[in-house]
């Protein structure tokens, strides 16, 4: 199975200029724990979280409106690409401890997003292709 079957193609993103206060408001209008944060070129910069939004906040004497996710997320975001195997992907969440992944294509493209959420189901469902899959990894 691939990590286009399961990941999720609609996803809300910010700039690298976008600040906090603004991203904040982008996750809670659109439901969500992380923004991918695209370059002013649309390259994928990192991936800003809900706990990284806290911990700015908590450890800094400023405003959310004065601090850009760029000053937040680091560089060279993790990533797979959409033709991937989802264990491949998988293996980059466990061993980098993350609940999501950004998703590109060939070309670097962000694409989507792969969570924890997406996979799971499939998990639950006892899916034979993944089971086979997880047996011979």
């Amino acid at each position: 199975m691939k990590v286009r079957d399961v990941m999720t193609k609609q996803i809300t993103t910010c700039r690298t200029e976008t600040n906090l206060a603004a991203a904040s408001a982008l996750m809670w209008d659109n439901n969500c724990e992380v923004l991918p944060a695209l370059t002013d070129s649309g390259e994928l910069a990192g991936v800003l979280t809900d706990r990284d939004i806290c911990i700015a906040l908590g450890t800094r004497n400023t405003r959310a409106s004065d601090l850009t996710v760029r000053d937040v997320v680091g560089g060279s975001p993790l990533s797979c690409q959409s033709s991937d195997d989802i264990l491949t992907a998988l293996l980059i969440m466990q061993q980098s401890k993350l609940r999501f992944l950004p998703v590109v294509n060939d070309t670097g493209v962000l694409e989507g997003m792969l969570s924890i959420d997406d996979i799971v189901p499939i998990l639950q469902s006892g899916d034979n292709q993944f089971a086979s899959q997880r047996a011979a990894a």
